[in-house]
């Protein structure tokens, strides 16, 4: 029984977007008979690109900690200058605000690359998280970590 509530549920997905993410995750988690939308190997290539891309966003994540570390470091405490040439603060507050905010963008970027490589192991890989449609191959190839396909990232179909 439980076999054909799964193909009933893939019957209605082609009309309703947030029951085919489900789907999509149902027949790519428990391997429903479906054939894979992706073969091994291009999957072990999004891998090896995830991985790669990983390395390189954490790294830069430390580095920019690192340097805003190494700029508070340097400053005296009350080191402020607000006058005619200071603004509203030094250059190195500056510097160090946009350095965590650097930081902090890489690592979001880790946090999407780790769920999109959960989403390889659990076969969901491909899919919008949102709609459930496939994501453009060449979106992927691009941005290996998307989640959602453009229109639905844009703000446009499958909003509410």
């Amino acid at each position: 029984m439980a076999k054909a509530d799964g193909a009933q549920a893939g019957k209605t997905t082609n009309t309703e977007p947030s029951g085919a993410a489900t789907s999509a995750k149902k027949s790519g988690a428990k391997g429903s008979g479906a054939k894979p939308r992706f073969d091994a190997k291009f999957l072990e290539d999004m891998r090896r690109k995830l991985l790669k891309e990983r390395a390189k966003y954490l790294h830069s994540a430390e580095e920019y900690q690192a340097e805003a570390e190494s700029l508070l470091a340097t400053r005296e405490p009350g080191d402020v200058q607000f006058d005619e040439e200071g603004g509203e603060g030094t250059t190195v507050a500056v510097e160090r605000e946009r350095d965590l905010a650097l930081s902090s963008q890489a690592r979001h970027t880790v946090s999407q690359i780790d769920a999109a490589l959960e989403r390889i192991d659990n076969g969901t890989y491909g899919y919008c998280i949102t709609s459930g449609a496939p994501i453009p191959i060449a979106r992927l190839r691009a941005i290996p970590w998307a989640a959602e396909r453009v229109e639905v990232k844009a703000g446009g179909l499958g909003r509410r």
